[in-house]
């Protein structure tokens, strides 16, 4: 984004990934920027946490080489290359399926990783292929209104293949199960990782917890360059007044050209329905159907060697398990994620971690039971990513009111690069209407 010297006073209220983006790019253009959050630790869904003296994440996340904002944004406030490992793409499934895309250039690198993967038929691996060559026109792939389950069908995609492959990556990237997902969605999104460029497959795991790598270093970065950051201040009100906006927070009250409101979908809702007219937008925003993650911690004794970092698990209520030790986390530890986990939040959590464990021990030698465990279930970790969802643009109709989120207006499902992008919009809103001639 372009430097300009807008000398606008601009609040962000959030300080998760879409709101670190805005104020980021809000303070490379010029703006003076504050920045609100209520909770203490910065982050929003993809923060750390502290448990038994051990750091954590509130979720597993994972990247893509293809979100190229995001890694652009990380580059922007200093972020080092160790922050992030990055490895070409791998699918496996002990025993059921091994997938492994070679260094070649896209789109060979995927009709290779096809070609010789392990666990799938030569019928399999043509009608795969037939897939990708459809998908490589996303928005002629699927009929508007279609779901992922019926563009699968539609395609001739056989069971085992929905099964093991389409149908996980559906789950794991739109947060939301193959007979309900927009398959306009999934295509893109396909598209986009995977025959574009080489290196956008490549699976990119943080080194370091949620926070550490993008918060964090943004805070200082715009703490060196006179941003005021109030984390612990919860935003009541935004209240227009005189052509600008009147903040109340708990830290206190402020008067700002523009406000960019990064809140979650029903925070933000609940500050927009008091703003004059906005209050149809509030109930829009308020009524977006959410899907849970579920991540599941088990601190073991000693290292528990997955067979890959990323291992996935077929039949399970784990989809994907992670060796945190591996990815840089402490020693013996295993994350399973467990996404649209509607069936698995309403299940103990002592059981769900016992069932958890036992899947663990089908892909690995664990050393008895985990010293500890810990569940951590996201409610409203997504939005639902279903055909006809409403997702509201950046602007509210109110002048200086943008919207930032990874549940606003866009081409990819709820992602960290989804909300980076929204972010990095909002904030070319506000500079592009502040910038003086």
């Amino acid at each position: 984004m372009d430097s300009r010297l807008s000398g606008s006073r601009v609040a962000v209220v959030g300080a998760g990934y879409s709101g670190i983006a805005a104020a980021v790019w809000l303070a490379r253009g010029g703006a003076s920027v504050t920045l609100h959050d209520a909770n203490r630790t910065p982050g929003g869904r993809a923060r750390r946490i502290e448990y038994r003296d051990t750091v954590l994440d509130n979720g597993q996340h994972i990247l893509l080489g293809a979100y190229r904002d995001t890694l652009s944004l990380l580059g922007a406030v200093d972020v080092p290359a160790g922050a992030l490992r990055r490895e070409p793409l791998a699918l496996h499934f002990p025993g059921v399926l091994g997938l492994a895309a070679p260094r070649l250039p896209a789109p060979l690198h995927l009709a290779a990783a096809l070609a010789f993967a392990r666990g799938l038929t030569a019928a399999d691996r043509f009608a795969a292929l037939r897939l990708s060559l459809a998908i490589r026109r996303a928005e002629a792939a699927a009929i508007p209104g279609e779901t992922v389950a019926a563009l699968l069908g539609r395609q001739g995609q056989p069971d085992r293949l929905r099964r093991l492959l389409w149908e996980p990556l559906c789950v794991a990237a739109l947060n939301t199960p193959a007979e309900r997902a927009d398959a306009r969605v999934f295509a893109r999104v396909l598209r986009d990782a995977l025959l574009r460029r080489r290196g956008d497959s490549d699976l990119v795991f943080p080194a370091v917890d949620l926070s550490a790598l993008l918060p964090d270093p943004a805070i200082a970065w715009l703490g060196e360059r006179g941003a005021h950051v109030a984390l612990g201040s919860r935003v009541e009100a935004l209240v227009p007044e005189g052509g600008k906006w009147r903040l109340v927070a708990s830290a206190g009250e402020g008067s700002f050209d523009a406000v960019v409101c990064a809140a979650a979908p029903r925070e933000a809702a609940a500050l927009l329905a008091d703003v004059p007219g906005l209050s149809p937008l509030a109930a829009r925003i308020g009524a977006i159907a959410h899907e849970p993650i579920t991540t599941v911690y088990l601190q073991y004794d000693r290292r528990v060697r997955l067979p890959h970092p990323m291992t996935g698990i077929d039949g399970g209520h784990a989809q994907w398990l992670f060796d945190r030790e591996t990815l840089g986390g402490a020693r013996g530890l295993v994350a399973a994620v467990i996404s649209a986990s509607r069936r698995e939040a309403a299940i103990d959590q002592d059981v769900l971690a016992t069932a958890v464990h036992r899947e663990v021990g089908r892909v690995a030698d664990v050393p008895g039971l985990p010293r500890w465990t810990k569940v951590i279930t996201e409610k409203r970790a997504t939005f639902a990513c279903e055909p006809g969802a409403y997702r509201p643009p950046a602007e509210t109709g109110a002048p200086g009111l943008v919207l930032a989120g990874d549940y606003t207006e866009g081409p990819y499902p709820a992602t960290l690069e989804a909300a980076v992008r929204s972010g990095a919009r909002a904030a070319r809103t506000i500079l592009d209407r502040t910038k003086k001639p």
